[in-house]
């Protein structure tokens, strides 16, 4: 993939939630979110607090999604990124 974020940017691939929940029951892909936690895949040369192959929660409308390689991504303004996952 060549793909780098510029000015203040991460590129986050969403992590997929599980289908069922805790008693059994299938969610429909219809009914579900989509996830607010992904991990980052790029970081722009900006970006300090942040690194690479790290987990990060971002707002529920944040980020502008791309689609490379087949994948559908997620390019995020570092003030959308909430917090990360440790």
């Amino acid at each position: 993939m060549n793909f780098q974020p510029l000015g203040k940017r991460v590129l986050v691939e969403r992590v997929e939630e599980t289908k069922t929940t805790a008693s059994g029951i299938i969610i429909p892909d219809n009914a579900k979110e989509k996830p607010l936690s992904g991990k980052v895949l790029a970081v722009s040369s900006e970006v300090e607090n942040v690194k690479v192959g790290e987990s990060v929660v971002f707002g529920k409308y944040a980020g502008t999604e791309i689609t490379l390689d087949g994948k559908t991504l997620l390019v995020l303004n570092i003030d959308d990124v909430l917090g990360v996952i440790k």
